[in-house]
C-alpha cells in the first residue's frame, strides 16, 4: 500500500533535505571523506544534501559558509588556546566564546531556513572541541528545534590527552557530546561505543568507515603512469608507500626500521605533511632514515584532492593516483580511530604492514583479514614476511583479493547504505512509515 498524500513522514520527497555541518567539509581529512560518502549514498536514494563549514569545496548552490565555524579561524584558536592546558578561564573567553555561539547560531538558522533543512547530520563538530562556540551553538539549536539529528562522531575530547586539561568542562559537558533525545549518535568502533555509554549514558550506533568495494578502482590512467618516476622510484626499487600525516602517533619509524632490515633496494614514499602538529617529528623521522640509510622521500606538495600543478610546473597527483604504483603500504599506527589509511589499501589490493593498534585489534582483526602484523615493534618474522609477500607475486594476489573480498563484505557503500536506512527508519517523525528497498514510503501496518 502506498503513503497517502499528505503524509509528512521524513521519506517524503518534500522533505528528504539534509544538512551536514561541520568546521571544514573539504579536502582529504578522514571526516571529510566519510561525509562525502554518507552524501553519496544518501543521494543515491533521492535525499538532498547541503553543507554548512567554515571551509567548504562543496558547490555554491548547495553550500553555506560561515567563516567562524572553522577551527583554524584566528577566534577560534584564541578560545582554543585560552581554554586547554589551563585549569581557569577568564570572563572575557567566556564572553567571547557567547558572543559566537550566538553568530554561528544565527548562520545555523538561515542555512536551515535557506535549504528548508528536515536532518541535521554533525560531522564530528560535537565531538571534538576545536571550535567550542559551534558545538554549543549546535546542541542549542537541535535543543531549540526538537529537529531530528545523526550525530556523527570520529575521535571524542577523552581520546587526546591534551584535551583531559582544560577550563571548559562546562562546556564538554554540556556539548562534546550532547544528551538531547533528538540526537541519534554514531560512532565508527566499538571503543568509542563503550566509552560514550560509560561517560555519558548516551547509546549509540557503530558504523565504520567505509568504501565503495563495489566498485573497484579504475586502471591507471594516461595521467597517472608517471608516478614512480615523479617519485624518483627506479624500476628496479620497490615503492613503498607510508599514506599518513607526519606525526607521532602514526609510528613512522617502524616503516624506516622495517624497510632498512629487507635489505632490498627501496624507497619509502609519505604522502602527507606534518600539518599543524610542528615539524619536530618530521625532523626526528629524517633524522632516523639517514642514520638507517633509508631512502626517505616527502611528497606533499605533489599530492592534493585535485589534479594540477604545483608553482614549479610539476605536476599533482591525488592519492588515488599513487595507490596503484605501490609495492607495499606501511600502516604502523598507534592509534587510530578507525584506519581509513587500511580500508585504502585494501581497496587497491595493496599487501600492507599494521601495527596492532587497539582499534584493528578489537574491530578489524576479527573479520579475518591477511596482513603482515607489527605488535609495537619490527619483528625479524615480520620481515621475512614482508621480504616474501614482495618477491612471490602469487603469494601477493592470493593476500590482496581475500582482503578485498573481505572488505567488501563488511566495509562497503552497500552496508553504509543498510545502517543509515535503519537510522532514519528510526527517527523518522511518522511511525505509521518506513523506507523500503525501492526507496519508497509505505505503511508498515493494514488498517
Amino acid at each position: 500500500m502506498s503513503h497517502e498524500k499528505n503524509c509528512t513522514c521524513f521519506f517524503c520527497s518534500t522533505r528528504q533535505r539534509i544538512g551536514f555541518v561541520s568546521t571544514r567539509i573539504a579536502g582529504t581529512d578522514g571526516v571529510s571523506l566519510e561525509a562525502f560518502k554518507w552524501a553519496k549514498v544518501l543521494e543515491k536514494r533521492d535525499f538532498k544534501c547541503f553543507y554548512f563549514a567554515g571551509e567548504l569545496d562543496t558547490a555554491p548552490e548547495v553550500s553555506f559558509q560561515s567563516k567562524k565555524a572553522h577551527f583554524s579561524h584566528p577566534e577560534i584558536r584564541k578560545i582554543f588556546r585560552a581554554c586547554f592546558d589551563k585549569r581557569t578561564r577568564k570572563r572575557s573567553i567566556t564572553n567571547k566564546i557567547q558572543e559566537i555561539k550566538e553568530e554561528l547560531k544565527d548562520d545555523l538558522y538561515q542555512f536551515i531556513n535557506k535549504f528548508n533543512i528536515s536532518l541535521l547530520i554533525p560531522q564530528n563538530a560535537l565531538t571534538i572541541p576545536l571550535n567550542i562556540p559551534l558545538g554549543l551553538a549546535l546542541t542549542e539549536v537541535i535543543a531549540e528545534t526538537g529537529m531530528p539529528a545523526i550525530a556523527h562522531h570520529h575521535d571524542f575530547f577523552w581520546e587526546r590527552t591534551h584535551f583531559l586539561t582544560n577550563a571548559v568542562w562546562d562546556y564538554l559537558n554540556m556539548a562534546f557530546p550532547p544528551h538531547i533525545p533528538t540526537i541519534h549518535h554514531v560512532v565508527i568502533n566499538s571503543s568509542a561505543d563503550n566509552q560514550l555509554g560509560l561517560r555519558t549514558g548516551i547509546s549509540s550506533s557503530i558504523m565504520p568507515n567505509v568504501m565503495d568495494f563495489d566498485n573497484p578502482p579504475p586502471p591507471i590512467d594516461e595521467y597517472a603512469e608517471d608516478v614512480r618516476q615523479a617519485f624518483g622510484v627506479k624500476d628496479d626499487e620497490y615503492f613503498i608507500l607510508q599514506p599518513t600525516r607526519v606525526i607521532k602517533r602514526k609510528g613512522i619509524e617502524h616503516a624506516i626500521e622495517l624497510v632498512s632490515r629487507l635489505g632490498l633496494k627501496a624507497k619509502l614514499i609519505i604522502s602527507h605533511a606534518s600539518g599543524d602538529e610542528g615539524y619536530d617529528y618530521e625532523n626526528r623521522i629524517r633524522e632516523y632514515s639517514k642514520l638507517l640509510n633509508v631512502d626517505t622521500i616527502f611528497v606533499s606538495k605533489r599530492i592534493d584532492e585535485k589534479r594540477g600543478l604545483t608553482k614549479k610546473g610539476e605536476k599533482i597527483y591525488t592519492l588515488e593516483d599513487v595507490y596503484p604504483h605501490a609495492d607495499l603500504v606501511t600502516y604502523p599506527s598507534n592509534l587510530e580511530g578507525f584506519g581509513n589509511a587500511f580500508l585504502e589499501a585494501i581497496y587497491f589490493c595493496k599487501p600492507i604492514v599494521v601495527n596492532t593498534y587497539s582499534i584493528y585489534s578489537i574491530d578489524i582483526k576479527p573479520k579475518g583479514f591477511k596482513v603482515i602484523e607489527l605488535d609495537g615493534y619490527v619483528t625479524q618474522k615480520a620481515v621475512e614476511e614482508t621480504k616474501k609477500v614482495l618477491k612471490n607475486s602469487l603469494t601477493c594476489e592470493n593476500m590482496t583479493s581475500h582482503n578485498y573480498n573481505v572488505a567488501r563484505r563488511f566495509y562497503s557503500y552497500s552496508v553504509l547504505e543498510q545502517n543509515l536506512i535503519g537510522i532514519l527508519n528510526v527517527i523518522a517523525p511518522c511511525t505509521d512509515h518506513i523506507m523500503t528497498d525501492n526507496n519508497t514510503c509505505q505503511i508498515k501496518h493494514a488498517r
